[in-house]
């Protein structure tokens, strides 16, 4: 869905007109479940929060403004968000400060070793799931939700150059694992 048609369905949705969110939820949905699992790795509460993330969006159809950027960066951010607060809710939800704090005190030949015979051998899901948490969502926003390194960057909050060399090591990663982009 280009930028024009999602205002349309945005203007439809803010005159009451479900048929813009119809518009909306066809074209997204596999989006949107995809950004949920990735964080929430539970297919059923994915669903859930995927179903209500069409509910919330809308009630703030009258809060998108199109000139703040791409609406794939604002369903995105939405989406993320909204998992994140079910984490925190449901009380699973581990900092992601607290895991690179304790990544960076591991020596670094020690966990490239460890890792290289962990991964290899493994399906590319398994090889995912090897993956740091912001490296695979990094992963996923770049080549599921197809997002430029500076959209991913604003979403997640994060330097640009840090978005970039997280996905490189990942992709570095999953290489070792026998697949390539």
């Amino acid at each position: 869905m280009e930028e024009a048609q999602f205002v349309i369905a945005v203007e439809k949705m803010k005159m009451g007109d479900k048929e813009g969110l119809r518009e909306i939820y066809q074209a997204y949905i596999g989006y949107i479940y995809s950004i949920v699992y990735q964080i929430i790795q539970n297919k059923e509460n994915a669903e859930d929060i995927t179903s209500d993330f069409f509910l919330r969006l809308w009630e703030k159809a009258g809060q998108y403004k199109s000139e703040n950027g791409g609406h794939r960066g604002y369903l995105a951010t939405i989406a993320r968000n909204m998992s994140i607060d079910f984490l925190r809710k449901t009380g699973r939800e581990q900092l992601v400060e607290e895991q690179e704090e304790k990544e960076s005190e591991e020596n670094e030949d020690t966990r490239q070793n460890v890792e290289l015979e962990v991964i290899e051998g493994l399906s590319m899901q398994e090889a995912l799931q090897k993956l740091e948490v912001r490296e695979r969502e990094i992963v996923h926003l770049k080549v599921m939700g197809e997002l430029t390194f500076q959209e991913i960057a604003d979403i997640l909050s994060m330097p640009l150059g840090t978005v970039t060399w997280k996905y490189r090591n990942a992709l570095d990663k999953l290489r070792r694992c026998g697949y390539h982009e």
